[in-house]
């Protein structure tokens, strides 16, 4: 007889040796003392402060998103009701796509419930309604790009990461008669650097190629209006499909694309993760609807976390810990091995209550390992010192390497 549970065990056996098997901090948030949370151990509890949340601006405790759900929970219960096709939309997707078309300059968007599901849907649909399509992929983009373009299975470059050379060079391989598309993003979450997307839409437009630009990390923090990097450079009418995320800076859940409307129409019939999936209930949209309306008005949010952001580089900088000097919100520290890395985050919650997750492969490549920090309006100048300072200490004590 076959033993089953030997492949499992042995995977896990190999995952464990190679220091990056993965423990999950059981966490209960406090609504209204966000960054703070309770750490459950066994039977007992103690507080932590949370430094690698997405929940880039708190807005996930935010009052009006909360009145705005409990309203939508009292009048239109709990569920959606079904896929969007059978009785699951809402007049509350309806609106919210409205919302989103509208922070985006685009005609039209569609809900999904998540943003991994929005790149995947989406991408593998495109390679199906555009038979012969090239996908040229920037080589950091996230997995569920990736899958995506697998799952469609049109032909695919890799192009290096933000390396404009290398994907001109591409696309002038790819005959002219041929659909094109790049598939990039504007802040990619691991280093917190931003694509050169002027650039980027400049040779789109010279070899003919559509643009597909993930929007999750920038979303609710950058633009006038939240709109993201697009929006804060003025480039919203030169993408021809933004993807984006509920799940980050608007605090709740979801993901979503906005775009011209007759490619939202092609997506949202032709796409079996949307077409076969059941809706976002509808306080969730409800509640993504107050955020988003929100920070479409409010900039406090923004101008704090950037503060903080910047504070945050500063103090780390200062000591000669190995941090990303990123130009946006994402405070990536570098270690570069999986079993420091995981003694780093078990000392940081263990001596110094401070709650941050290791980053291992593959999530991002061997031998890059890191932590990734993230302050919010909420994390000031005191938990700020604080962080620092411990992990200073925590440097000495286990040895590891300080900024070149």
């Amino acid at each position: 007889m076959i033993d089953y549970r030997k492949f499992f065990s042995d995977a896990l056996a190999l995952i464990r040796s190679e220091g990056r098997y993965r423990v999950f901090a059981e966490l209960s948030r406090r609504c209204g003392e966000y960054p703070k949370a309770s750490l459950h151990e066994g039977f007992a509890s103690r507080d932590v402060t949370v430094w690698c949340s997405n929940d880039y601006l708190g807005m996930a405790q935010h009052s009006l998103v909360l009145d705005a759900m409990h309203r939508a929970l009292d009048d239109a219960g709990a569920g959606s009701g079904g896929t969007r096709n059978i009785s699951g939309t809402t007049h509350y997707h309806v609106v919210l796509e409205r919302e989103l078309a509208e922070l985006h300059g685009k005609q039209a968007s569609l809900l999904f419930t998540s943003g991994y599901m929005a790149n995947e849907a989406t991408l593998s649909t495109l390679a199906r309604l555009l038979p012969g399509l090239v996908i040229l992929s920037d080589q950091l983009n996230h997995a569920s790009m990736i899958e995506g373009i697998r799952h469609g299975r049109s032909e695919k470059m890799i192009f290096a990461h933000n390396d404009l050379d290398d994907l001109e060079s591409k696309l002038k391989s790819v005959s002219t008669e041929r659909p094109k598309l790049i598939a990039f993003e504007s802040i990619y979450s691991m280093d917190g650097d931003i694509a050169p997307i002027k650039e980027i839409c400049a040779l789109a437009r010279r070899y003919g190629a559509l643009t597909y630009l993930d929007e999750v990390h920038a979303v609710g923090m950058y633009g006038p209006c939240g709109g993201g990097i697009a929006e804060r450079d003025g480039l919203l009418g030169e993408i021809d499909i933004i993807e984006g995320t509920l799940a980050k800076a608007f605090g709740l859940m979801g993901g979503y694309i906005a775009s011209d409307r007759v490619i939202v129409d092609a997506i949202r019939s032709m796409a079996p993760g949307f077409i076969f999936t059941t809706s976002l209930p509808p306080a969730i949209v409800a509640g993504a609807l107050a955020s988003v309306h929100h920070l479409k008005h409010s900039n406090e949010e923004r101008r704090l976390q950037q503060k903080h952001a910047n504070l945050l580089k500063h103090e780390l900088a200062r000591r000669s810990l190995p941090v990303v000097l990123a130009p946006t919100h994402i405070v990536p520290v570098v270690i570069g091995d999986p079993v420091r890395c995981k003694s780093l985050t078990d000392a940081l919650l263990h001596d110094f209550s401070i709650y941050v997750q290791p980053i291992n492969y593959p999530t991002v490549p061997r031998g890059s390992e890191r932590i990734r920090l993230t302050p919010g309006p909420f994390h000031g100048p005191t938990e700020i010192a604080k962080l620092a300072d411990a992990m200073e200490a925590l440097w000495l004590r286990l040895s590891l390497p300080r900024a070149a």
